[in-house]
């Protein structure tokens, strides 16, 4: 579990952040909503590490971040995985290669060891066969796969997600949203995932934190969120006529359980 306990964050003297405070369960799909500018992407950089907050506390299972040396954040960011919004795999190596990476990187295993890890995570993703390609050999949601392949190489006990469907159709995106969420329950991981992907929302958003001019407005889940009454978060999430009409029809009819 990730507690984040009323941090604040500016940038000269513009605060991003207001005083936010926020709880990202283990075991559950966590979603970070909001508008371009809400402030949500500063939220997922402060909780990886990436900008400190001016006040605040970032629990990452009762050890708070904001208080480590250096020497500790190296060593909470070898039970983080990462998937970056595009990917971030490097195009000089095969799938196999990227999936290494960070085992070459964090780990003292040796070369069989990581072989076997590195086809286990490519296997779990469903890319079986595809080890001797090149990223530019392979589809965008191909490479997404072998992205989150090398994020949960190390067996991270925290997953973060940038945006994980930007640039992808809409049946690549759900298959993504259920990897990640099968992941997330079969290892117990904490997930936390930054998007503005409705069909992420409303499909695995177990745990939804809507960020609205840098405050959390509302937190709740993919059901609770048709009956909503906050108007910043309706005029969010039911912005287009096909939204409206599929929470006319769960109002109506209930939504079907995962």
């Amino acid at each position: 579990m990730i507690e984040v306990k009323n941090i604040t964050k500016s940038f000269d003297g513009v605060t991003v952040l207001h005083d936010v405070s926020a709880t990202f369960e283990t075991g559950k799909t966590n979603l970070i909503i909001g508008q371009s500018g809400s402030g949500k992407t500063v939220m997922l950089k402060s909780l990886v590490g990436l900008m400190r907050p001016e006040k605040g506390k970032i629990l990452f299972d009762g050890r708070d971040i904001m208080s480590m040396n250096t020497e500790e954040v190296k060593q909470l960011r070898k039970e983080i995985g990462m998937l970056f919004q595009g990917s971030a795999l490097f195009d000089s190596e095969t799938v196999l290669g990227n999936v290494m990476f960070p085992l070459v990187m964090f780990t003292g295993m040796t070369r069989g060891e990581m072989l076997d890890r590195a086809k286990f995570c490519i296997e779990r993703v469903n890319l079986k066969g595809a080890e001797n390609k090149y990223p530019s050999e392979i589809s965008g949601g191909m490479q997404k796969r072998v992205a989150i392949a090398r994020a949960i190489a190390l067996n991270p006990r925290y997953l973060f997600c940038d945006e994980p469907n930007s640039g992808l159709d809409p049946k690549t995106s759900i298959l993504i949203d259920e990897l990640l969420s099968d992941i997330t329950h079969e290892y117990n991981i904490t997930t936390v995932i930054n998007t503005h992907d409705m069909n992420s929302v409303l499909g695995i958003g177990e745990n939804i934190i809507f960020i609205n001019k840098g405050h959390r407005e509302w937190v709740g889940n993919m059901n609770e969120i048709y009956n909503t009454s906050n108007e910043a978060l309706n005029e969010f999430v039911f912005a287009t006529d096909l939204f409206q009409e599929v929470r006319r029809y769960v109002t109506a009819n209930g939504r079907r359980q995962r």
